[in-house]
């Protein structure tokens, strides 16, 4: 006897739709039929961390138009978003979310998946901005390099503040969880942080050079910086604590990141190589390349506070770059494979020649598989988003 599967009650579909962990899987679930689609809401908010899509440069002459990698089944997918064309940059991704600048004061938060819009402060309002004024044309900030240097202020254009000011966002929740809070990583190596209603951005003055990176642990900011030493910021009461873990500095390596793994912190230090194309060996700053060599990865030891080599990371997976450090487990997706660093290219400049430095190393014997990669774009680099409707 045939099933008519349309015709089951809608509470038992709710049921069904919500043991869905694939946010893929929940979509085709929805695309049964009207009746499924009606018993269910468009845009769920049980879904644990999905696996990121690899989103890439805009490209004319469709400028809103972004390719989207999907690691699962190894093909492209594209998504109109206009919120990051005409001049604007991206600035990083976490928890699903996209941090916007352009060429004015506003930043923005957008989620590509449902297209809701957040609004920051302005970067106007950071404590190191001491003037900002539209009529001053190519002068429109006046700022200063830290908030102990105001005797020598300078004035930068709406363009340079766009690229040159915020480095990163990270986030510690979804904008629609209630009071959420973002902690911003400067150029200038400071960490200013905003919590939801706030009007304006704070500086936290005593830990300058934890630039980094910055990750949301368990209700705690954690900021490295270059030697591994990191410091606790607890932005949730009316003023911020910071406490600073005493530990050894590590030497070795060119760029850190923090990661949420389970119970576990993990620093993943990155070593990098310069390439030079020698047949160009009179231009060398227009003919310089970087390519990541290998990394390390260790976990923090709390008790000792000290920082203890992994040589294998078993089921995990890690992505890193320009958006907010990852860590899921392989077997919870398929076509993916663990003990795997995803990384992108998130520091080397626009004029460097050549493909972005990108791919996938496998920690326990250190080799490197490729990614799809992309040639250079003057408005941002590839990067990792997770897909969150919520």
């Amino acid at each position: 006897m045939d099933v008519d599967w349309t015709q089951l009650p809608p509470e038992l579909v709710e049921t069904i739709a919500k043991r869905q962990k694939i946010y893929a899987d929940y979509i085709r679930l929805r695309s049964v039929c009207r009746t499924w689609r009606y018993s269910t809401i468009k845009y769920p908010d049980h879904l644990p961390p999905q696996l990121p899509w690899l989103m890439f440069p805009q490209r004319q002459p469709n400028p809103s138009r972004r390719a989207l990698y999907n690691l699962s089944s190894g093909k492209f997918h594209f998504l109109n978003l206009p919120e990051a064309s005409h001049n604007k940059r991206l600035c990083g991704s976490s928890h699903g979310w996209l941090t916007i600048l352009d060429d004015s004061p506003t930043i923005v938060l957008v989620n590509p998946i449902t297209r809701e819009k957040v609004y920051l402060p302005p970067v106007s309002t950071f404590p190191n901005v001491i003037a900002f004024s539209y009529s001053n044309v190519g002068r429109e900030y006046v700022t200063v390099r830290g908030l102990i240097d105001r005797e020598r202020p300078e004035t930068v254009s709406l363009r340079h503040m766009r690229d040159w000011f915020i480095k990163k966002l990270v986030l510690s929740s979804s904008p629609k969880r209630n009071r959420f809070a973002t902690m911003a990583i400067l150029h200038s190596s400071e960490l200013a942080y905003c919590k939801q209603g706030d009007q304006s951005w704070t500086i936290l003055e005593t830990v300058l050079g934890y630039s980094e990176d910055v990750v949301y642990f368990n209700g705690l900011f954690y900021a490295v910086n270059k030697f591994g030493q990191t410091v606790v910021c607890d932005v949730s009461g009316d003023s911020p604590t910071v406490s600073f873990l005493v530990m050894t500095p590590q030497l070795g390596g060119d760029l850190q990141y923090l990661v949420g793994s389970g119970q576990e912190l993990l620093l993943v230090t990155r070593y990098i190589d310069v390439e030079m194309d020698l047949d160009d060996v009179a231009e060398i700053p227009e003919h310089l390349g970087y390519k990541t060599r290998r990394f390390e990865v260790f976990r923090l030891n709390w008790r000792e506070s000290e920082w203890e080599r992994v040589r294998n990371l078993g089921d995990s997976m890690l992505f890193i770059g320009q958006n907010c450090s990852l860590s899921l487990q392989a077997s919870d997706f398929s076509g993916c494979l663990g003990d795997r660093i995803y990384y992108t290219d998130d520091y080397s400049e626009n004029s460097c020649y050549g493909e972005r430095d990108m791919g996938i190393f496998k920690l326990e014997d250190e080799s490197l598989e490729t990614l799809p990669s992309s040639s250079r774009s003057l408005d941002s680099r590839p990067l990792w988003v997770s897909p969150n409707p919520s």
